[in-house]
């Protein structure tokens, strides 16, 4: 009993103590302002939403970023599936290149310019020569010998006087030249139709070429295109001069690229045999600040020396000489008082090492050097192996072979039809050109007097298809069948190809109009060969007459 009424007491006492009311202040819980509770509520509410909103957007941007990787992967795989498909293709067609290079170097030894040599290759031809028939044997020899040789009979004696007065005007330049610092003037020597006997055209005009060299110690070191070092397309044919010391290696020392010092001396090189400086190198006809012979410094030197030497032999001659082209420093005339007057080309050229290739300043009158790419780059000519090659080839032909008549009569022919229609880039360079690749094809027989009808068809076709392919090769460059006899420079036998017709190639406003003018030549033909052809007699046709060459 009184432990029941103990623990009554102690509930009582204990409900007391945890009353609310019993002390306010420190167990008062009831809230004494509801709307600023609701109002936090409802702050923590928007802010729990405007951050699940971002979590939503952040999730939404890597799913995004997720999905462009892996289409940049995708696209990666592809990228490389594609590249080995592309090496693939490089690699085939590297190797088929080379399949064709081989084939084509292999070819060109082979057939170095296809002539057409037999009749069916002959066949292939464009529309222009079909329908085009020649004149027959009778015509062609009343024209020949009425047109051709009644034009020529005078001039080896022209040759014989111009050579004379050349001679004669190269002695008087070098004696008012000064040994010690100009250029050294050699002999000169006749080139082109006028000494290969095909000139038809009138005027005559001797042209003859003239070998200088610089004054000792100093010496010319030729680069050409084919000698190793790298040229553009655009510069093949052509080669540099460079003035060197002779004593001075060709690849040059190092003192003239290496500040050595004033304390130090080159031991090859003293101060005495140093290159000369940049104004002593422009008195050597070298382009400014460099080494490398200048052709219009030279033009400009050697006009100014054929004058100073004409002014010391005119009082000997009775005639004015002048000179005729201003772009064409070597063309000279001679003006008699009765009014005649005779041309003449003087030009200034540099031999190639030990052979008689020459690097030529300018071609007069002609379009083979229009467009040079600096005054420091010179053309080569290989005139005197053309000349030496058609006098080795004629020894061969029969008597009164008919090789210089169809040159004749073709040179004859174009001349007129440029008197007619104007001057187009077909020259007279490009038909001999064909001509010296038909006397390499053809066998000797062939060449015979009666065959000049078959020979000027094989000519006029063999010139129809190389411009409709537009390639012409020079007979020289890349020709590894030229007569040992000959004594050619065997790194030009090696040499690519050269294209006479290739600056035709990009400039297709000369190349039509070379094309016309030929197919109007074609279609002219007949009428212009009757222009100069009169009665025939019956003794004229079994053969043309021929002056010995």
């Amino acid at each position: 009993m009184p432990v029941g009424l103990f623990r009554v007491c102690l509930l009582v006492i204990t409900a007391i103590v945890n009353h609310p009311l019993f002390f306010p202040k420190e167990n008062g819980t009831v809230p004494e302002n509801t709307e600023e509770i609701i109002q936090k509520m409802k702050e923590r509410e928007e802010s729990l939403r405007l951050e699940q909103l971002r979590l939503e957007q952040e999730i939404a941007d890597q799913e995004a970023t997720q999905k462009a990787l892996e289409k940049a992967a995708v696209a990666v795989e592809e990228g490389k599936e594609e590249k080995v498909r592309w090496d693939m293709w490089t690699a085939l067609s590297m190797v088929i290149f080379l399949l064709i290079e081989l084939w084509r170097q292999d070819f060109q030894e082979g057939n170095w310019q296809d002539i057409g040599g037999e009749e069916d290759d002959m066949a292939v031809l464009g529309k222009a020569f079909k329908g085009v028939a020649l004149p027959n044997k009778a015509v062609l020899a009343s024209f020949y010998e009425k047109r051709i040789l009644g034009t020529t009979g005078d001039m080896a004696r022209m040759r014989e006087m111009v050579e004379g007065f050349a001679d004669d005007l190269l002695e008087a330049l070098r004696s008012v030249c000064n040994r010690d610092a100009d250029m050294e003037v050699e002999d000169c020597m006749g080139v082109g139709s006028m000494y290969e006997n095909w000139r038809v055209r009138k005027p005559f005009v001797c042209d003859l070429i003239v070998p200088f060299a610089p004054p000792e110690p100093y010496c010319f070191r030729c680069q050409t295109w084919c000698s190793g070092d790298s040229f553009p397309p655009d510069e093949q044919g052509y080669g540099t001069i460079k003035v060197c010391r002779a004593d001075e290696d060709a690849t040059g020392c190092i003192c003239d690229k290496t500040k050595l010092g004033e304390d130090m001396l080159c031991l090859l090189h003293s101060q005495v045999s140093s290159t000369r400086p940049s104004s002593e190198m422009e008195d050597l006809l070298c382009f400014k600040n460099t080494q490398y012979l200048d052709a219009d410094q030279v033009m400009k030197w050697f006009q100014i020396a054929v004058t100073k030497a004409w002014n010391r032999i005119s009082h000997k001659y009775e005639f004015d000489l002048s000179f005729s082209l201003l772009d064409s420093p070597g063309a000279l005339k001679i003006k008699f008082k009765s009014g005649k007057s005779i041309a003449f080309n003087l030009t200034p050229v540099v031999q190639y090492e030990n052979s008689d290739v020459y690097f030529i300043s300018h071609f007069p009158r002609s379009s083979l050097a229009a467009d040079v790419p600096s005054s420091t780059h010179w053309f080569l000519t290989f005139a005197v192996y053309e000349r030496r090659f058609i006098q080795l080839v004629s020894k061969t032909l029969p008597a009164n072979a008919c090789h210089v008549s169809c040159l004749q009569i073709l040179s004859f022919l174009h001349g007129k039809q440029c008197s007619l229609t104007g001057p187009s880039g077909l020259t007279n360079y490009h038909l001999k050109t064909v001509l010296l690749h038909l006397l390499q094809a053809r066998p000797s027989q062939d060449w015979a007097p009666e065959k000049l009808e078959a020979r000027l068809q094989d000519m006029l076709k063999f010139l129809e298809k190389c411009l409709h392919e537009k390639k012409l090769y020079h007979f020289f460059i890349g020709n590894g069948k030229v007569p040992a006899e000959l004594g050619f420079p065997i790194i030009f036998q090696r040499a690519e190809p050269l294209n006479l017709f290739r600056p035709f190639v990009l400039r297709r406003d000369i190349y039509r109009k070379m094309v016309d003018t030929f197919h109007e030549m074609l279609k002219n033909m007949s009428a212009l060969i009757n222009e100069y052809t009169v009665h025939i007699p019956l003794a004229h046709t079994n053969g043309i007459r021929k002056e010995p060459l």
